[in-house]
């Protein structure tokens, strides 16, 4: 047996290659609906596999450059979005999710506010979607974006994770609204309010909305001790990290 045999065994694994995807939700109001709902950007793939099918956006790993960082200048790229709110959400890397080659995806998630998401780059290859109601998406996409819906309603219950929607300042009916369109269901205003309140993550501020035709309703803020959503001990030093 030559040296070139004994140094690459038969049964030697190929490597796997890392890329990064991103989820990326906006609220969106149709005119004949009665809530709010949730929309994502998605890509339609130029080429194999799965050419012409719509996916997530997202690129390959670079060696050079972080993970958070890669996420957001890939969804840069391909959407012109820059969220504020950017948190890694999971990783995936069946056997069998990229036809001939193994790859692993490290998925982050963001969410955008409305006028943001107004100023996407849609075009021929890039366009926003109802989340709940999605095609058939290249890979195993459908399972990422079912598995952020899923991570973003359970986060809603006990984080200010809804701050990503909203600007500095907010009237309880537009955080109510954020709220029913996550949850895709009507929530009583006075129980909502109650709840609020009880919770102490928003103080009143002595602002008001403008331009109504009724009582104008105050402003609230989310309180800033209060990060937009639990990390943990890595929330601290993993890029991309909402601030």
């Amino acid at each position: 047996m030559s040296p070139a045999q004994r140094s690459t065994p038969a049964h030697e694994p190929a490597t796997a290659e890392l890329a990064v995807s991103t989820v990326i939700f906006a609220l969106h109001t149709e005119a004949d609906a009665a809530l709010p709902s949730l929309w994502l950007p998605l890509v339609r793939r130029t080429r194999e596999p799965f050419q012409g099918q719509w996916a997530l956006p997202g690129g390959w790993l670079p060696v050079d450059e972080e993970l958070g960082k890669a996420a957001a200048r890939t969804l840069n790229e391909t959407t012109g979005l820059t969220p504020k709110y950017l948190e890694q959400l999971y990783t995936f890397g069946a056997l069998d999710r990229s036809p001939g080659r193994r790859v692993v995806s490290v998925v982050y998630w963001a969410l955008v506010q409305s006028d943001e998401a107004a100023r996407t780059a849609e075009g021929e290859n890039v366009r926003w979607f109802p989340a709940d109601d999605l095609p058939e998406l290249a890979f195993d996409h459908n399972l990422i974006v079912d598995y952020a819906l899923w991570r973003l309603r359970t986060k809603l219950e006990y984080s200010r994770i809804a701050h990503a929607f909203l600007g500095e300042t907010f009237t309880l009916a537009q955080l109510r609204e954020v709220h029913e369109a996550v949850l895709q269901r009507p929530i009583d205003p006075a129980n909502f309010r109650r709840t609020l309140e009880a919770s102490k993550t928003v103080i009143a501020t002595d602002e008001y909305l403008a331009g109504t035709p009724h009582r104008p309703p105050r402003l609230y803020r989310f309180d800033s001790t209060i990060d937009p959503a639990d990390l943990g001990p890595l929330g601290r030093a993993t890029p991309g990290k909402a601030s």
